[in-house]
């Protein structure tokens, strides 16, 4: 017989909200307590201690015998819901059906998330090179004009990120290079001086020639130029256009050619393909070197010596390893990786 103490409340609470008398099986109903029974007592003081003891087990066979018959009505009502629960289980999972994932079709089924939102022609094209694989400049480069296969004429682009923090002022880098096939573009120069400078600006082929009165034309919105030289008695004047040309590159500054005595000299390196470069603030370098419809031998030339020019300026508080990466692409071409050991020690054929 299973015999217990007091009963949880939890457990008579719920063999009283759920049992019945008429749910109960005549196994149940029929339960009787199993009584013991008491040796003989001993003597007169024996007779009054067996009373005693008779009475206490009369009283406790009571209390026990009533907590058998909840305690099993409980248990009997608790596997009738177990076995409910799992007839109903059963039956859900047999009628139930799992529908098949739907298959991706088109870009959605494409594993990076930066393809997805990439066009039919870039996914085309940049297959034809290796992720991540790193590709001597001769080959950079005729793979870069196999890819740029747009509508119009793409600009060769290079960009070279370096060990460098431009946040000190001795790792910063800003210079010019003379690409020697051009950038392929019309430039549009303009031209701050006065006096005798005036009428050699007009002669060396400026598009642009002002004092005083360019500077107020320039202050009223007036910017149909692409670059913008002054002579070195017109920078104090040139100061109010700080605002103006400083965010859009166009300010006159020594380190990029802009402020010069000898203007024609000037106007004639920026005609022929003068670019300016400087790092920005993550240490990258950005700059073109031609057009795609250059031969690729001309694209070799005008690379190299773009190259060449980053290292000459290296700034001198660059520490370790001066070249991290390089990259060479189109204006809407994915990036070629080159190899910038095999960069910088590569030589151009005597024919070129």
């Amino acid at each position: 017989m299973a015999t217990c103490g007091t009963p949880p409340s939890l457990m008579l609470t719920y063999a009283a909200s759920t049992v019945h008398p008429q749910d109960l099986t005549p196994s149940i109903l029929s339960f009787k307590s199993k009584t013991f029974s008491y040796p003989p007592a001993l003597g007169s003081g024996g007779e009054r201690k067996s009373n005693k003891g008779l009475n206490l087990y009369t009283q406790k066979e009571a209390k026990f015998g009533t907590c058998s018959v909840v305690v099993a009505a409980a248990l009997a009502a608790e596997s009738e819901v177990a076995e409910e629960s799992e007839e109903t289980e059963g039956g859900d999972a047999a009628t139930a059906t799992v529908a098949p994932p739907k298959p991706k079709k088109g870009k959605a089924a494409l594993l990076l998330k930066r393809d997805r939102m990439r066009s039919k022609r870039f996914l085309e094209i940049q297959n034809l090179r290796e992720n991540k694989q790193e590709y001597d400049i001769k080959t950079a480069v005729a793979l870069l004009k196999q890819m740029a296969n747009s509508k119009f004429v793409e600009t060769a682009e290079a960009h070279f990120r370096l060990n460098i923090d431009p946040k000190y002022n001795d790792q910063q880098l800003r210079a010019t290079v003379n690409l020697p096939k051009g950038t392929g573009q019309t430039v549009k120069v303009a031209v701050l001086t006065q006096g005798e400078k005036f009428d050699e600006a007009k002669n060396a082929g400026a598009d642009l020639v002002g004092g005083e009165d360019l500077i107020e034309q320039i202050k009223g919105g007036c910017m149909n130029f692409d670059k913008l030289i002054a002579s070195p008695d017109m920078m104090p004047k040139v100061a109010s256009l700080g605002k103006i040309l400083g965010p859009r590159g166009l300010m006159p500054n020594p380190k990029a050619g802009t402020v010069s005595t000898n203007i024609p000299q000037a106007i004639a390196e920026f005609k022929k393909g003068k670019v300016e470069y400087r790092a920005d603030k993550t240490g990258i370098v950005h700059l073109p070197f031609g057009k795609a419809d250059f031969l690729e031998e001309d694209l070799l030339v005008n690379l190299l010596a773009a190259i060449r020019s980053v290292e000459s300026n290296k700034p001198s508080g660059a520490k370790g390893v001066y070249w991290k990466s390089a990259h060479i692409c189109s204006s809407m071409g994915p990036s070629i990786r080159l190899n910038t050991r095999e960069m910088l020690d590569y030589k151009l054929p005597l024919n070129v």
